[in-house]
């Protein structure tokens, strides 16, 4: 790559992070510009116009006008939408259809991608991008990014008299991703989708199999996607090849998500398994990408400009950026496709634009964390 071909590059990667950097230094602003945002959205959808969307101009109203909702509520809705009354719920065609890894009351969940929300979730790439610019390690973009996402293939299901397509969230996103990033997946989402959708662990071993062919020859600078997948790719590695990924590749930055802990818990084994590499922590689910890391300091940095969000403590709801450095609360995020969705997740603030996500909204998890973090000796260690 030649200085002007570099300029440029540097140039577009700094467009992709200015308005995250702009919102984290004003949050009140960016997210009442993107409440403005998403209440235009609504407004072209029967439940937006049900909530009065057109008339609403201040975050109070919106509290006011717009319910709390959780997967279990906006359900019925969901389901509608799948049967084909689109307008219902979005403002565009869905393109895709994410299931969740988890399951909520032993039911998998659905939920819709729209063009907008996909353009939005491109935003994980921000985590590579950010890391980039402030190391200047340009030449992660000379290689290849490991793909070991989840297939965006899974099955279909009949919804009134139509067949629907689903998959997983990160494999979905994957497909778009390589035309919005100068990132550069192998194998291609295509060939992961050509093996299967089981998930038993001879799936598993021949989605590693297939990684492991065709990056042997590769230049692997970036391994994103989901933490726990990461290291049982190395462990497959090691047990069927009797290699290290650090003996094959010179990885410098994983950008990882799906569960908490990745800079404390899981970054010994990272490291262990693909050497000294930059772990840099993404905080998306199968709803959106909401988060990621900014610097050195091991907690995400909300995507104040894209989604909007709010923290239910006790029993306040007010927007995230006013949680107070310790406070604990349950996420609410509204999104192109979900106004006021109460995610699951139990965040923990810390100082301005800091926040852990420790794990599901559940009475057990605040000792979990607790726990973790004090015998990795992480607790209140940014």
């Amino acid at each position: 790559m030649d200085n002007k071909d570099l300029q440029a590059g540097i140039q577009k990667m700094q467009q992709m992070v200015t308005p995250w950097y702009t919102s984290l230094e004003n949050p009140k602003t960016a997210q009442e510009e993107t409440l403005q945002r998403l209440l235009k959205i609504y407004q072209q959808s029967e439940y937006g116009a049900d909530h009065n969307s057109a008339s609403i101009s201040t975050y109070q109203e919106y509290q006011q006008s717009f319910p709390v909702r959780t997967h279990e509520e906006y359900k019925p809705l969901i389901d509608r939408v799948m049967e084909g009354e689109t307008s219902l719920l979005l403002n565009e065609k869905p393109i895709g259809w994410a299931i969740t890894r988890g399951t909520t009351k032993g039911e998998t969940k659905f939920i819709p991608m729209t063009p907008t929300d996909m353009r939005m979730r491109v935003a994980a790439g921000r985590a590579v991008i950010n890391y980039a610019l402030q190391s200047k390690r340009f030449d992660i973009f000379s290689g290849v990014n490991l793909n070991l996402n989840f297939p965006s293939k899974v099955g279909t299901i009949t919804a009134g008299n139509k067949q629907i397509e689903y998959g997983y969230s990160s494999g979905i996103y994957t497909k778009y991703v390589s035309t919005q990033t100068p990132v550069h997946s192998v194998p291609s989402q295509d060939e992961i989708d050509a093996l299967g959708s089981g998930k038993t662990m001879t799936d598993w071993d021949a989605r590693f199999e297939l990684a492991y062919q065709k990056c042997l020859d590769k230049n692997v600078t970036l391994v994103g996607g989901v933490a726990p997948t990461a290291l049982q790719f190395g462990r497959y590695i090691h047990r069927q090849h009797k290699k290290y990924p650090k003996d094959l590749w010179d990885v410098v930055v994983m950008t990882l998500g799906s569960i908490p802990g990745i800079n404390t818990r899981l970054a010994p084994s990272l490291n262990a398994f693909y050497g000294d590499a930059a772990i840099r922590e993404i905080y998306g689910a199968t709803e959106g990408m909401f988060g990621q890391q900014l610097d050195e300091k091991r907690a995400w940095s909300p995507n104040y400009d894209l989604f909007f969000f709010e923290i239910k403590v006790e029993n306040e709801i007010k927007p995230l950026y006013l949680m107070n450095p310790g406070e604990m609360g349950s996420l609410i995020v509204s999104t192109p496709v979900l106004a006021r969705y109460e995610i699951g997740d139990l965040i923990l603030a810390f100082t301005p634009p800091y926040f852990r996500t420790i794990g599901r909204k559940d009475w057990l998890t605040p000792f979990k964390y607790v726990w973790y973090e004090f015998s990795t000796l992480n607790f209140r260690k940014l």
